[in-house]
């Protein structure tokens, strides 16, 4: 399996200039090495920029984004062509992950799929990513790639701790890549979370990031615009927990999505 950082940064929502810039500037000197964007997100230039002033050479880090059905389309021209102007608007010469956003829309496996096996024959992607799915569109779309799936981009956290996701991608050997890992600042009130990072004496963003990275083939990108959130998430690499911790945050039984768009598959 291709190795994937285990907590990037993520930007979604972060759309003022100069602080999505300074985030991922921020980061990047820090010691992250994935980035995370998308062009609905309407910042890749905002990220490309905080990547021009990082004192990071890009072959350093993971650079991904995404191609949404609501933002240009994911025909084969359209995924092609997004793909071009997601590169010029980073200022970058190639994609270490691209993804398909959501399979709504416009969204054919035969289709689609197919374009992001010619951006990486032509160099312009290394790898190719899908987000939102359900296993059985994740087995329709092995079916009209040939390039593998390196990782899968779901909404995850203890609230929604994706069982059967992640054992799909154990099987499949692709990474499971948890957005909104911090279920949008709901661990903060789980008692479950506060009680472990009373314990360790840290954040509950820490705990619920190291909890994250337990789990095999399981990476994380929290979004975070101020220094000091950058730089607590980035913290959770060094929390050790205990098994009984992690016993503890697996047994919430809870299952509560946050992030649901029209045309969602698991609707």
């Amino acid at each position: 399996m291709t190795e994937l950082p285990p907590i990037g940064i993520g930007t979604w929502e972060n759309t003022d200039p100069d602080a999505c810039a300074t985030a991922v500037q921020t980061a990047l000197d820090m010691g992250y090495t994935h980035v995370d964007t998308a062009d609905i997100y309407g910042n890749e230039v905002h990220v490309g920029e905080g990547i021009a002033r990082a004192d990071v050479d890009r072959e350093e880090f993971v650079l991904a984004t995404k191609a949404h059905t609501q933002a240009t389309g994911l025909t084969y021209d359209d995924v092609i062509t997004t793909a071009e102007q997601s590169l010029e608007r980073l200022g970058v010469d190639y994609l270490d992950l691209l993804y398909v956003h959501w399979p709504t829309g416009d969204y054919e496996p035969a289709e689609t799929l197919p374009a992001y096996d010619e951006l990486v024959e032509r160099g312009l992607v290394d790898r190719v990513g899908l987000s939102n799915f359900t296993p059985e569109l994740l087995d329709e779309a092995k079916s009209h790639l040939d390039a593998p799936i390196t990782a899968h981009q779901v909404e995850m956290h203890p609230l929604l701790q994706q069982r059967e996701l992640r054992e799909y991608a154990r099987e499949d050997d692709h990474w499971l890549v948890a957005y909104s890992p911090l279920a949008r600042g709901e661990v903060f009130d789980v008692p479950e979370v506060e009680a472990v990072a009373e314990k360790h004496g840290v954040s509950e963003a820490q705990v619920s990031l190291a909890w994250l990275l337990t789990k095999e083939n399981v990476a994380a990108i929290p979004k975070a615009t101020s220094e000091a959130h950058v730089r607590d998430n980035y913290a959770a690499l060094n929390l050790d927990l205990d098994p009984e911790d992690v016993e503890r945050i697996d047994a919430i039984d809870r299952e509560e999505r946050l992030v649901e768009i029209d045309g969602a598959p698991w609707l």
